[in-house]
């Protein structure tokens, strides 16, 4: 009797350790593949710059220092190799892109633009799925964090080596209104 009792309660610790195992590679996997559609928008964004800036520097051409901001930051986000370098370049991105978009309020032929108003949409639209897939992203990275760090699941984790993913953190910078002066 015992022998069965030890071989149920091995066959269970087998079991759990396996459930246990899947549950985090899907964790980590969908972690990853929300960090590729992150990625996906982010290129987007980068790919719109080049038309945008361009087109406000017909308008705007003694505005070179903030334009010249908006292409060094999309430089460093086609650039960045690593999720956090990617996730720093991205705000710069963003700060760069708001400032520029500030510009406007002193160019309203620029406002009436064909062009510039597409491109806006569009940079608009794009920096909503961005946002949207930061929060999606985040809920992920938390979920797999939290199994990753809950008894037993974490005995698990360390045994099979699972590490950790970072969050998409505003840096102090982000959350700053931008300073727009003329």
């Amino acid at each position: 009797m015992l022998k069965w009792i030890i071989i149920i309660v091995v066959v269970f610790i087998v079991l759990y350790v396996i459930a246990t195992y899947n549950t985090l590679v899907n964790l980590r996997n969908r972690v990853k593949d929300q960090w590729a559609q992150i990625e996906v928008l982010l290129k987007r964004r980068a790919d719109l710059i080049p038309n945008l800036v361009e087109t406000v520097k017909g308008y705007a051409s003694h505005e070179k220092s903030t334009l010249e901001g908006v292409i060094e930051a999309r430089n460093k986000a086609v650039s960045a190799t690593t999720p956090e370098e990617e996730m720093k370049a991205a705000g710069e991105m963003t700060r760069a892109l708001s400032r520029l978009l500030a510009l406007t309020e002193s160019y309203p032929e620029l406002k009436a633009n064909t062009n510039f108003m597409d491109l806006q949409q569009n940079l608009k639209e794009s920096e909503e799925k961005i946002s949207f897939g930061r929060q999606f992203y985040n809920d992920t990275v938390l979920k797999y964090k939290n199994k990753l760090e809950m008894f037993p699941s974490n005995i698990v984790a360390r045994l099979f080596g699972f590490k950790p993913e970072p969050f998409f953190e505003a840096s102090e910078a982000d959350r700053e209104v931008p300073k727009v002066q003329f």
